[in-house]
Parts: structure tokens; sequence; C-alpha cells
């Protein structure tokens, strides 16, 4: 039964990173929206953690608006890792998917040019 668990275990984590992902992708796009701190905002995905940011990019950010999120280290991500949102129209500067992954399962989340995220 201990590999069923894991297994389940596996699926739940994918699914929870999927979620935080998506949710995160559309705060940092109503913070552009709303020109929170008159700038840009984004999402940077990266082993370990989903990182909101405010700033132009994710290495020019200030580091004092961070929220980061924790995922297990077990999840790999893929496809577009950095995601910023224009100022005022939230419209993202990037499109693709950004894709999960661990040994035994994949999901993805896309965002469009319009900037509908879905997974």
């Amino acid at each position: 039964s201990l590999p069923v668990y894991r297994t389940l275990l596996s699926k739940n984590d994918l699914d929870i990173a999927a979620v935080s992902i998506a949710q995160s992708l559309r705060r940092a796009q109503a913070l552009s929206q709303s020109v929170d701190g008159d700038t840009t905002w984004g999402v940077k995905t990266q082993s370990g953690s989903i990182v909101i940011f405010k700033g132009a990019s994710y290495a020019a950010r200030d580091t004092a608006y961070d929220e980061t999120f924790d995922v297990p280290t077990s999840i790999g991500f893929g496809g577009a890792n950095e995601i910023v949102f224009a100022k005022l129209t939230g419209l993202p500067q990037t499109t693709g998917v950004i894709n999960l992954s661990t040994e035994s399962d994949a999901r993805s989340v896309s965002i469009n040019e319009k900037g509908t995220v879905s997974y």
C-alpha cells in the first residue's frame, strides 16, 4: 500500500502546485491592472518555489515585495518560467505553458495573449 500512497501524494502535490501557479498568475495580473506600486508584476517558477514579484523582471525586482510559495522539490518546472504583466492592461508580456511534472505524472498551466489562465 505504500507505493499507492506515494502515487496519491505525488498527484496531490502536483494538483496543488498547478492551482498555486494559476492563482499566483491571477494575483500578479490583478496587481498590475490596479497599478499597485506604479509598476508591473510577475510570477517566477523555480525549483522549490513560486514567486510573485514586483518589477519588470525577476532579476530586477524589488525583493521587499516578493510573495513566495513553497512547492515540493520533487516537482519539476518546464516551459515558460517567468511571466510579467503590463501595467494597467494586465496583458502578459510573454505567453505560453508552464509544465509541472513528477516521476509519474504531469500537469500544465497555460496563459494566452489576453491573459486568460487555464489548467
